[in-house]
Parts: structure tokens; sequence; C-alpha cells
């Protein structure tokens, strides 16, 4: 009964009609199926019921997400891993399509790996970008590419941080960057307190939430770049604290101020975690060779500046600075540089120690470097960046590419193919080293093809080193990029210091002696002496070398 009375009622108004009359002939039928029974009326006002629910509901739950999102650290770090997981996933996916369907030919390939790039730079911007840019530059010499943050956001960012608007510290600020970074950005102000025009560096918000590379490797363990991740983990916390920064300035400044240099380093004013301002400094970057010579700045001379300092940090004071921003400017009437220009080091974020027995070995490693080639001499190198690198005798030809930036020295590798290929003649040592040919570099790409597995042991090679040491090599990349457009044999310099570094040990070794056995005694006295001639005639032989080179 119910059933024809239900489809009844559904069957437009002649079919509600006989309904009707069915309900009133036969109540108790009806009554049997009360719950069932709907009138239009009802559906509708069912329909909109289940509406108001499934709105207030979606309501409910998109506040509930977006006060967690506001107020939850972990909760918001774990939408922002989904949705950045997500992007990169995209990224991998469709790379994986496009190589499935491009031809097994070179340009094809080629135009693939281009695309797959892209695609993959992408995902990491819209991502943040920052971070993904700090870990590149763990790993070459990078440009920042970054986007500005908002005004709106700094504004926010420097209320809470300094407790007043930036209107209430500054007499005058350009809402516009002078410089974007992977951390921070750089604005322009007058402070209204020292009266002074200064740089304030305020840091991108948010930069805490980055993902780490453990998973990575639990899911890919031939993954080769996992350092990257441990080398960020340590030093990314350093260098987004400012209060950090401004220490790493004062005490900088104070490793060189007895010593006449062109280095300068900026006044800081005041540091809190992500606001830093400073003295603002004017100049030209360091290869920009058109300030430089409208400044009759001689740029020989700025590499060889350049040169001695980091030297000086590394090889004496035994704690340098992660070069990536520093100015040339002319050299103010008050200045105690033995030349017309500056180096202004802007960047303090970052520096890395080297105990004194690491610091000798790995001047020791230079030295024999620099000296011609021989069996005792080969035996030190292998000997020394063993001490220095974890580096034994199979990787100590990548090593030492590592170190040098050039070919392979005579008798680097255990079977010398240089032979071979008469227009390119390899090294005794540094000291014969002419600047880089094509031959050279030619040698270089064909060492890369001809021998197998030469790339995996580049990766083991960084895998292996300790992490100060790769510090240095970065340091040594960079200071030879910066020095690339002249004629300076930087490595004289630094064996003038590395002789140095060795002296300060053996004498403090032989002092020691001397305290223990007596100061007269003949066979430590001569070994003293002996010690003193050979940085005397080293060190005068460095000068010479580097005079006649200044003269050329």
């Amino acid at each position: 009964m119910f059933s024809v009375y239900q489809r009844l009622s559904y069957a437009g108004a002649p079919g509600f009609q006989l309904a009707q009359n069915l309900k009133r002939s036969h109540p108790k039928y009806i009554r049997t199926f009360k719950r069932p029974w709907h009138t239009h009326e009802s559906v509708n006002k069912s329909g909109r019921n289940s509406w108001l629910i499934y709105s207030t509901s979606l309501f409910l739950f998109s506040g509930t997400c977006y006060i967690a999102y506001e107020n939850s650290q972990g909760f918001r770090r774990a939408v922002l891993a989904t949705v950045r997981c997500s992007r990169v996933a995209g990224a991998a996916i469709l790379g994986v399509i496009d190589y499935k369907r491009t031809e097994d030919r070179v340009q094809a390939t080629a135009q693939c790996h281009s695309r797959s790039a892209n695609r993959v730079l992408k995902a990491l911007l819209a991502n943040g970008g920052t971070v993904f840019i700090k870990m590149g530059q763990h790993m070459a010499s990078l440009a920042d590419q970054c986007d500005p943050t908002p005004y709106k956001d700094l504004e926010t960012l420097f209320l809470k941080d300094i407790g007043v608007p930036i209107s209430d510290l500054f007499d005058d600020f350009d809402p516009n960057p002078i410089g974007v970074a992977s951390l921070a950005q750089v604005h322009v102000g007058h402070h209204r307190q020292s009266g002074k025009r200064v740089a304030v560096k305020l840091q991108h918000p948010h930069l805490d939430e980055f993902l780490t590379l453990g998973w990575v490797k639990y899911w890919f363990p031939e993954f080769e770049f996992t350092w990257l991740g441990e080398e960020m983990r340590t030093n990314l916390p350093k260098e987004m604290d400012f209060v950090h920064e401004a220490s790493n300035a004062k005490r900088a400044a104070q490793d060189f101020e007895n010593i006449r240099t062109s280095l300068y380093i900026p006044e800081v004013i005041s540091a809190t975690k992500r606001v830093l301002i400073m003295e603002y400094i004017q100049g030209g970057r360091v290869d920009d060779l058109k300030y430089l010579a409208d400044a009759h700045i001689d740029r020989n001379k700025v590499a060889l500046e350049l040169s001695r300092i980091f030297n000086q940090m590394v090889f004496v004071n035994g704690w340098f600075h992660a070069v990536r921003n520093l100015l040339i400017r002319p050299a103010p009437t008050t200045t105690g540089s033995p030349y017309n220009f500056e180096i202004v080091l802007l960047d303090h974020g970052l520096y890395f120690d080297m105990d004194a027995q690491l610091r000798v070995n790995y001047s020791k490693l230079w030295l024999a470097l620099i000296a011609p080639a021989s069996p005792s001499t080969n035996a030190e190198r292998r000997k020394y960046a063993e001490l220095v690198g974890n580096i034994g005798p199979d990787l100590y030809p990548v090593f030492e590419a590592a170190i040098t930036g050039r070919a392979a020295l005579e008798g680097t590798w255990e079977t010398d193919d240089s032979d071979s290929d008469s227009s390119f003649k390899r090294a005794s040592g540094m000291i014969d080293m002419l600047p880089q040919t094509e031959a050279e570099m030619q040698a270089i790409r064909d060492a890369v093809i001809s021998r197998e597995g030469l790339l995996l042991s580049v990766f083991d090679v960084l895998r292996r080193v300790p992490r100060r040491v790769l510090m240095v090599l970065k340091l040594n990349d960079l200071t030879r990029f910066v020095t690339n457009s002249t004629k300076v044999r930087i490595f004289l310099v630094t064996a003038k210091y590395c002789t140095y570094a060795v002296w300060c040990d053996e004498r403090k070794r032989l002092v020691e002696l001397m305290r223990d056995r007596g100061l007269f005694s003949m066979k430590i006295l001569s070994e003293y002496f002996s010690c003193w001639w050979y940085v005397c005639k080293t060190s005068g032989e460095t000068h010479l070398n580097l005079h006649i080179q200044q003269e050329v």
C-alpha cells in the first residue's frame, strides 16, 4: 500500500490528488507509514536544513583550521609541509612523465633536463625560495634571487621585535629595500637617536618553517647531499640571530685592530634577534671593474688585500668569515688603510673556527702543494691531505683539485696520462703554474669523461672532509672568483701566511722544550735558528715574487 501511495504522491498533481483521496479513505493504512511520508514542502525544508548544517560545519571547520594555523606552530608546519611536498612531488611526477616521453636524442634530452629543472625551480621558489637558495649557497657561490618581503609584514615584525613602530625610531625610512638576500633584506633610514644614516637589516618572517633532509636519506640511501641538511641545521640558527652577528662583527674588528689593513667593519648601532641597525656604507662590488677604474682603485691590489685578509683569518687567527657580501669603497681621510680603498665586510652572520693542529696541518699541505714535485713532496701532500680532510690515496687527486682549482699537478695520478697530450704540461708545483689555458680546461674535461667514477668521488670527498675544511674550500673558491680577473698569483700570499703559521707552531714547541731542558741546549737552539732562517728565506722569496708580479 505504501509503495503505491508513495509513487502517486510523486507523480505530479493528478497523482497527488489521488493520494490525498486514499489518505482520507484509508487513514489506518496511511498512519502505519506516517514517518516516510513526505510532501514537496517537507522535502524542500529537509534540503534547506541539510545545506545549513553542511555550511555551518564547513564554516566551523575552516575557522578552527585558520585559528590553529595562526596560533599553533606545529599545525602550521604540518600544513606547510603538506603543501610544499605536494608542489615538489608534482614537479617530480611531471618530470618522470616528461623523461618517459622524451626521445633518446641528445638535444631532446637536454631540453627535457631544462624543462625539469625549471619545474623544480618554480616549485622551490613557490615554497619560499630563501632556505633553498641558502642550501645552494652551501654548494656554490650563488647570487641571491629572492623576492622582497612586503613592507606591511616588515612593519609587523619590527613592532613585535623592537616594541615600537618604525616611524618612532627613524626620521626617514625607505620602504623599498636596497638589497634582498636569502635570509633578510636591507633598507636605508635616518636613525633619530644617533643622527646617522643607517642600514636596517630585517629578517624575512617565518624562516624557521623549513624541511630537513632526513626523510630523503631514509627513502633514498644513495642520496649524496644530506651533509647540506646537517650543515644548514647547525648554521642557519646562527645566521638567523642578528645578536650573534653583531657579536661576530665586534670580534672581527678586534682581531684586526693592531694590524695595518684595508679591512673595515661597519659599526653596529643596535641588534635584536631579527632586526640589525648598523652604519650605512656605500661602495661597489669587488667584481665591478668599471667602478674600480672610475675610483682609480687598482684591482690587483684589491686582490692582494683580499687574500691577505682571509689568509690572516684562516692561517693565523683560526677564525674566518664565510665570505658572501663585501664592498670596495674609496678610503676616507680617517682611514688606516695602506691603500686608497677599503674592503668592507657587511655580513657577519657566519664565522668558523679552526683548531691549532688543523691550521698547521692545512698550512703544511699548502706548502707541499706549492713546492716542486718530488717523491718526498708527493708523500707529504698525501700525508697532510689525510690529516686535514680524512682523504686516502684513492681520493687525493679530487681533493687536490678542490683546493687548487686547477688541473692535477705532476705525480698526482698514479697512472699519469698527461704525456699523451702535448698541448698541456702539468705543473710540478703551484709555484710553476701559469695562468689557466684552454688546453688545461680541456684536460680537466677529459679527466671527468675518461676517468670512471670521478664525479662520484667528488661526492665522496664532500661527505668525508670535516665541515670546517669544507667551509675553507668554499672560501678558496670565492676568493678565486673575486680575483679571477687579476694577474695576481694569490697562492704566493697564501705561502707567506702558511709559512708564518708553521713557524709560530714550531717556535711554540721549541720554547716549551727550552723550558724543560734549559735555554742553552745547542740542539734546540740550532733547530730554532734553522726554522727562523727558513721562514725568513721563504718570506723573502715570496715578497720578491709578489713585487715582480706587481711590477708586471
